[in-house]
């Protein structure tokens, strides 16, 4: 994958961004029913606002065809219902690929900046989270070492069960 370019995001990214994750997510619409919109405007807002994340992107002849969030330990989340979680660790979230881009390795190389950007600032784990909808994200995590790690599952909606994974990073050479 020699034309891929991963970088930090830049101003006028926002819009690229934006449509890749969409698009990506949006093949879940149908299986989550009504979470879908609800979901769908959590990414939206996420997208406005990604502090403290960093947010890498997967560029390939000038055009974003990845992207990925990486925020950092102590980054405090709230849920629908007022309550809080605090990370403990680093966590990857909203890893998207372009459809058309997906399949090229894209997603692998976004998870493994992220392994190198946690690795580099000393922390022992990376975390992730992701649903059984999700099952070509999860065996890609799986094949890269990630674990689920039930600790970290949460219940966003009944017979929901968003999985958490943790990478040992002290376990990498």
């Amino acid at each position: 994958m020699s034309d891929l370019h991963l970088r930090d995001a830049r101003e006028g990214d926002g819009n690229g961004i934006q449509e890749v994750t969409l698009a990506a997510y949006s093949v879940y619409a149908s299986t989550m029913g009504p979470m879908w919109e609800f979901y769908k405007q959590s990414i939206l807002e996420t997208l406005a606002d990604i502090t403290p994340a960093e947010q890498i992107v997967a560029e390939r002849d000038g055009s974003v065809v990845g992207t990925a969030l990486l925020f950092p330990p102590g980054t405090i989340f709230h849920g629908p219902g007022g309550e809080s979680a605090t990370l403990v660790w680093p966590e990857m979230r909203l890893l998207a690929v372009a459809p058309a881009a997906q399949g090229l390795g894209i997603g692998a190389a976004l998870v493994r900046e992220c392994i190198r950007r946690a690795q580099k600032s000393g922390v022992a784990v990376l975390t992730l989270h992701t649903t059984e909808a999700m099952r070509v994200a999860m065996a890609m995590y799986e094949r890269m070492g990630f674990h689920h790690a039930p600790e970290l599952d949460f219940h966003p909606a009944p017979n929901l069960t968003v999985k958490g994974y943790r990478l040992d990073l002290n376990a990498l050479t």
